[in-house]
């Protein structure tokens, strides 16, 4: 997701107690990291399959997945699996010790189960030695433990085991890599350097097995990479976001991101794209989208979070209806927000993920 950075320092920060990780958050939410680090300042040239491992001259960086599937047995699921890695120096001396900690790692797996209205969502927490989690080769791996994403040779491959749970997916992409923003830079506030590298595989045909229950289906569907990294990205006015990733059936695929300033009005820094079945890419400003939330689910706690919503983008000619697969889709974990499979119907119908981020207290 398109500053996914943020959670991944919040959920550090609630899960290890790491004084660093602690330091570089506060850097990066005024926008003052350690000017050790690299920062997106510029567009880049991105390289394949090189790109898809570690740019470890940058803070933060993720690995993040998201998609619908469809049983043999004709039940639907959504899955999320995402790793985090977090610097915490940038100036992490050379050493042959394998205790050594330069990065801490976090990763986020979950399965929703519309047959039965279940959400499963599971994280853990890791350095980066001991060969417990990191990257590498070329093309990369990348691993938290026995959570991978192997992209050595297509179709690529992501695993993920838990007691309850299990996913294998062969995933091989269709269409190709879209660069988010100007060329891959990613301008998130108005601050020079508040900014990501951020590019989507949108489309990835998914084939394989869950494990739920005890047993095992094989399943079918699509699914969605989503790649960034940075060092500082949003303003100390923006509180939060509203992302939707949705893959419609006229074989198109759209991202949005809306960051919501204190007060719950449109920061003009958000964006996304529209990638048309013919391989157009249109970038879109905050202009160019409307959005109106038209039902929400209340967690236990008492948070409210939009979970259905009516989107229209006139340039396009699109007025689109976005409804969760199941209400309760609300990431349990140290730091609570909702990401959840959704259907989409209207002008065009299609599938897709959306995340809502900063309504729940401490998140």
């Amino acid at each position: 997701m398109s500053v996914r950075w943020l959670l991944g320092l919040l959920f550090v920060i609630h899960g290890l107690a790491f004084a660093q990780t602690k330091n570089a958050l506060q850097a990066h939410l005024g926008g003052q990291a350690d000017d050790g680090y690299l920062r997106a300042v510029q567009p880049r040239e991105f390289r394949f399959p090189q790109d898809h491992g570690a740019h470890t001259g940058f803070q933060t960086e993720w690995w993040y997945v998201t998609g619908n599937l469809d049983g043999e047995d004709g039940r639907r699921f959504g899955f999320q699996w995402t790793l985090f890695r977090i610097a915490l120096r940038p100036d992490a001396p050379e050493s042959s010790s394998a205790w050594r900690v330069s990065h801490i790692w976090m990763g986020h797996f979950a399965l929703s189960d519309g047959a039965s209205g279940r959400h499963l969502s599971f994280e853990r927490f890791s350095r980066e030695a001991l060969g417990l989690t990191g990257v590498e080769g070329e093309p990369p791996r990348v691993w938290l433990e026995n959570w991978s994403m192997n992209f050595a040779a297509e179709p690529w491959r992501l695993q993920a085991e838990t007691p309850e749970i299990g996913l294998d997916l062969n995933l091989s992409p269709l269409g190709g890599v879209v660069l988010q923003g100007d060329r891959g830079l990613s301008q998130k506030s108005s601050a020079p350097g508040n900014a990501s590298y951020y590019y989507s595989v949108p489309r990835l045909q998914a084939s394989g097995r869950i494990r739920l229950n005890g047993k095992e289906l094989a399943v079918s569907g699509l699914a969605w990479l989503d790649r960034e990294w940075s060092t500082s990205a949003l303003g100390p006015d923006q509180q939060g976001w509203d992302w939707f990733s949705l893959q419609l059936d006229d074989g198109s695929d759209l991202m949005y991101y809306r960051l919501r300033r204190a007060g719950g009005s449109t920061d003009p820094h958000s964006a996304g794209t529209l990638r048309t079945a013919e391989g157009e890419v249109v970038h879109l400003g905050s202009t160019d989208v409307e959005l109106r939330p038209s039902d929400s689910w209340t967690s236990p706690e008492g948070t409210v979070y939009p979970v259905a919503w009516q989107m229209s983008i006139p340039s396009r000619s699109l007025e689109l209806t976005i409804k969760p697969l199941i209400p309760d889709q609300e990431m349990r974990l140290r730091v609570r927000y909702w990401e959840g499979a959704v259907d989409v119907s209207g002008s065009r119908q299609g599938r897709g993920y959306l995340e809502l981020a900063g309504y729940a207290s401490g998140s």
